[in-house]
């Protein structure tokens, strides 16, 4: 319960940058079924999850669209990959500190280093079975949207 004068934490905000749209529901579906009520933006690639994350285009509106807390990004997707979208990110100065996870199929150890090089929080390989997805979803949400304190503002 929370008490007078203690301040109300808002749900965390995550941008999902997804390319397959069973890969999306199965994900959204994950939170849901977990009871988490965080604010869920889905990018269904990397041009758009860059246009998201610098505010262009459809997404300038910072109110309707804020920058995420954390970034779950897929690697393989087609125009701009996720290897591409995660190095944007991390050499942007107002951006570098955000948490992207990498959700990904692949186990191929070749991306798991270039995504640790170009600055990944974690690398997590998709589960098949929606079970053990939602296991993954909640350890996400436990890690990352509870005990983990987020780094200052840059």
């Amino acid at each position: 319960m929370i008490g007078k004068g203690t301040p109300m934490i808002k749900p965390a905000s995550i941008l999902l940058v997804e390319d397959n749209a069973m890969d999306v529901e199965l994900i959204l579906d994950a939170f849901k079924e977990a009871r988490l009520d965080n604010k869920i933006q889905v990018a269904r690639n990397g041009k758009e999850a860059l246009q998201y994350m610098f505010g262009e285009g459809e997404f300038a509106n910072r109110k309707e669209y804020p920058l995420p807390d954390i970034v779950l990004l897929d690697l393989n997707m087609p125009c701009v990959d996720g290897h591409e979208v995660l190095k944007k990110i991390k050499s942007t100065e107002k951006l570098k500190r955000l948490p992207v996870i990498i959700l990904t199929s692949s186990k191929d150890e070749g991306d798991r280093a270039m995504s640790y090089d170009n600055g990944a929080n974690s690398y997590l390989v998709k589960p098949v079975s929606f079970d053990n997805f939602l296991k993954v979803v909640k350890q996400v949400s436990e890690y990352w949207l509870t005990l983990n304190i987020k780094p200052p503002l840059n």
